[in-house]
């Protein structure tokens, strides 16, 4: 029995996986079992931000392993100090509490917005409005949150309480802000719907409306977050700051980690017994999240994003196969004239080089400390995917 008949005869089959047993990774190569390797334009979905075992983020996961594993957060720890301090420092927010992943950390929003609301009005203003298209999670929560019904088959009842708006339309959403909304919830960018950026305008008209009846935005950056646009937060990039924001994926460098960041008004709001995570702030994911910030942060970090994220548009800018590019720094969605996305992501593994689809096109979500050789080593080989 070879490795992955031995992994489909006991792992569930909720993953549409390519036949590639990764066994190691360096840099932004990963290399399988058979000792081929690949170019990796995914990083994990966007979690290995520094790529595969970065040596300054290896050496700090390590020393913390050899420290202190896990302690529960019935105890404090110095590392989990630093990590939130740096955090907050980083993104303007007062505090934060830490999960596991990307639903827990929109699952604590939910909870947080709808708590601040019961505080100050009463039982009863508890609806929290998301958009069509968005993806915030496959909890029961964070999926009835989510605005795409083909998610949603299989698992009724749903937990009530949200209700979903068309993006990029100001007026589908007032005539859905009634009495009873407490929140909005967003992504700038739907990742999963297909790399679809928010309209500038549509955010400001959001932001305005909601600030006038103390209606709380959160801010979904599981995706966008921690420079993966260019910015540390996507928001930036809209002159927006949400009451509460939520990342994920790319903090912890490759290791499981949720955060939900809460303004002034909100950073008190959940108290003690009110929310928690046994795994949430684990030290050995701290040190890793810490070094990601290390380097991440640096405003010359973040304008090599943005260059690389404009050296791919310029290089795919004469392809007659990509009609549209849509997204911000190094997260991308290649919209295709005649062939199918997943066609593609097949044959670019064949060639070896890995990307994404989202929906109908290819989504390529690099690490973000790729080199421009590296780039233009996989964006060939897209190329030639593209052209045959």
């Amino acid at each position: 029995m070879d490795t992955i008949e031995q992994f489909d005869s006991h792992v569930m089959q909720t993953y549409d996986r390519l036949p590639l047993v990764m066994e190691s990774g360096s840099g932004r190569t990963c290399t399988d079992e058979d000792g081929k390797r690949y170019l990796d334009f995914g990083s994990g979905i966007g979690t290995n931000s520094l790529g595969y075992c970065d040596p300054a983020w290896a050496d700090a996961v390590c020393a913390q392993v050899r420290s202190m594993q896990h302690t529960s957060n019935y105890y404090y720890t110095k590392v989990q100090a630093d990590f939130a301090e740096r955090l907050c420092q980083i993104t303007g927010y007062k505090r934060v509490f830490f999960g596991n992943s990307g639903a827990e950390a929109n699952e604590c929003a939910i909870k947080l917005a709808r708590k601040y609301s019961f505080d100050k009005y009463g039982a009863g203003r508890n609806v929290i409005i998301t958009l069509r298209n968005s993806f915030h999670g496959r909890t029961m929560a964070t999926l009835s949150a989510t605005g795409q019904d083909c998610f949603h088959n299989y698992f009724f009842p749903f937990p009530e309480g949200f209700v979903y708006a068309e993006a990029n339309d100001i007026d589908d959403l007032l005539k859905k802000m009634h009495n009873n909304v407490c929140a909005m919830m967003l992504e700038y960018i739907q990742g999963e719907g297909g790399v679809v950026p928010l309209d500038s305008k549509y955010v400001d008209q959001l932001y305005d409306f909601c600030a006038k009846r103390d209606i709380l935005v959160i801010a979904d950056e599981v995706q966008t977050g921690v420079g993966r646009t260019g910015t540390f937060l996507a928001g930036e990039q809209y002159a927006k700051k949400a009451d509460i924001t939520t990342l994920a994926k790319g903090l912890g460098g490759g290791l499981p980690i949720g955060a939900c960041l809460a303004n002034g008004k909100c950073a008190d709001v959940l108290t003690k017994g009110m929310h928690g995570s046994t795994f949430g702030g684990n030290p050995v994911v701290c040190a890793g999240g810490l070094a990601v910030l290390e380097q991440v942060a640096k405003p010359d970090f973040l304008a090599q994003v943005l260059a690389k994220g404009a050296h791919i548009r310029a290089a795919l800018r004469d392809c007659e196969e990509v009609t549209e590019i849509t997204g911000l720094g190094l997260m991308l969605g290649l919209t295709l004239k005649t062939k199918q996305a997943a066609d593609v992501k097949q044959a670019a593994f064949q060639r070896g080089l890995l990307v994404l689809t989202a929906k109908d096109k290819v989504r390529l979500l690099p690490p973000l400390n790729i080199t421009i050789g590296e780039l233009d080593s996989g964006l060939a080989i897209l190329k030639e995917c593209l052209s045959q």
